[in-house]
């Protein structure tokens, strides 16, 4: 079922969990998942950002994390998954769509789960576009249980600190507090239970380092950074790029650490669209 270019959300069975996940453009394009990060539903990548992928001949896919939006959520504080299955994760909601090989878009955590399928999945990936992140874990955290903050389910108070922290970690360009209000609104709003999905991604074991390996990746990457991000300095990005051979290193001026703002809509599409085009005789 499609409405104007858009499958209508659907829940899939991923892993032995349900994903909810949905998808713009036409199925005969070639396929582009995009990968939120930690405790980030698929909301985050804005309706009109992925229609304009879309729009550039590419068949573009989001989903909900494991405890993130409408997909299963788990008890919050010890959540019974690592690292390893959330990247398991993101090839599960590709097989269920069946397709075999994708162009991966991944942010923050949704870099390093990219990151992670590059090295261990090649034959799935097309190209590889890397942004707000930082080179993946050179060693195994275990899981780290933690006493769960039950504000989190007051709408009212999930929605502040939400928005809070989008301010907080933006730059220039990021949007005003009515757009982001609406939109953590929604993300409150579409998730089972707020309170895991702000916890359980943060106390999650790492699952097998990898970024011994990220010199075997062989996908076209792309690496993209916001020069004013608070979270992973500019060094961490030179660092990744310099770990994987080819890749691309562009830099967002006035960009902070957040999904891309509209102001730079343009610049994101039109390198990742790119860096897609390099892959596409994979």
């Amino acid at each position: 079922m499609t409405d104007n270019g858009r499958m209508v959300a659907e829940t899939l069975p991923v892993n032995g969990i349900e994903l909810c996940a949905d998808t713009f453009g036409e199925p005969s394009d070639p396929a582009l998942l995009l990968i939120a990060g930690g405790a980030s539903s698929m909301d985050w990548w804005e309706d009109e950002f992925c229609r304009r992928l879309a729009a550039a001949g590419r068949h573009v896919i989001r989903y909900d994390h494991r405890d993130t939006g409408r997909s299963t959520s788990f008890p919050a504080g010890a959540p019974p998954y690592s690292g390893a299955d959330l990247a398991n994760d993101a090839l599960g909601v590709l097989d269920a769509l069946n397709v075999h090989r994708a162009h991966l878009v991944g942010l923050s955590m949704g870099g390093a789960l990219a990151q992670k399928i590059a090295v261990e999945r090649p034959h799935r990936v097309l190209s590889l576009t890397l942004m707000s992140t930082a080179a993946g874990p050179a060693e195994s955290s275990p899981a780290s249980p933690r006493e769960p903050d039950r504000s989190w389910a007051d709408r009212r108070t999930a929605v502040h600190r939400l928005v809070t922290t989008v301010q907080e970690t933006g730059g220039l360009f990021t949007a005003d507090e009515p757009h982001l209000r609406r939109l953590m609104e929604r993300v409150f709003d579409r998730t089972v239970d707020m309170t895991a999905s702000q916890t359980n991604h943060w106390c999650c074991a790492s699952g097998p380092p990898f970024r011994h390996r990220l010199g075997s990746i062989t996908a076209p990457t792309l690496v993209m950074h916001g020069t004013v991000d608070p979270l992973f300095p500019a060094s961490a990005a030179r660092e990744l790029a310099a770990e994987i051979p080819g890749s691309r290193l562009v830099w967002l001026e006035g960009v902070g650490h957040e999904f891309p703002p509209a102001a730079v809509w343009s610049q994101v599409i039109d390198e990742i669209i790119a860096q897609a085009a390099a892959g596409a005789t994979r």
